[in-house]
């Protein structure tokens, strides 16, 4: 099994039952299709670095999991079919970048307890 992870921006017209919603739909998928959630960052309300679709500000979402690589076109496809999402981003981490999101992890943890 690969390691990806994927952002993802939602419209920002969403109350937040409509953003958790839109996420818990997204990681179902994932798991349903036999993926594991590794981590889940929601990063919130957040302003654009430019305009998409006249909105300057959108919630963001991150998750990394494991699956395999017929998983993330599935992924994607509901991605775009979906108009709460505005953009998406998946990729696949290397060896290297798991061990960086293991220690950003780890730190970000580490902060939340102090």
């Amino acid at each position: 099994m690969n390691h990806y992870e994927t952002v993802f921006i939602l419209t920002p017209v969403l109350s937040d039952v409509q953003v958790k919603e839109a996420v818990d739909k997204f990681r179902a998928i994932i798991t349903d299709n036999g993926g594991q959630i590794v981590h889940e960052e929601d990063w919130g309300l957040k302003k654009l670095a430019y305009p998409i679709q006249k909105k300057s500000t959108a919630f963001y979402s991150m998750m990394e999991f494991q699956a395999e690589g017929t998983l993330v076109e599935k992924l994607e496809t509901e991605f775009r079919r979906d108009e709460r999402v505005i953009r998406f981003l998946t990729f696949k981490l290397d060896k290297y970048a798991v061990e960086y999101a293991i220690r950003r992890r780890n730190n970000h943890q580490t902060k939340k307890e102090a």
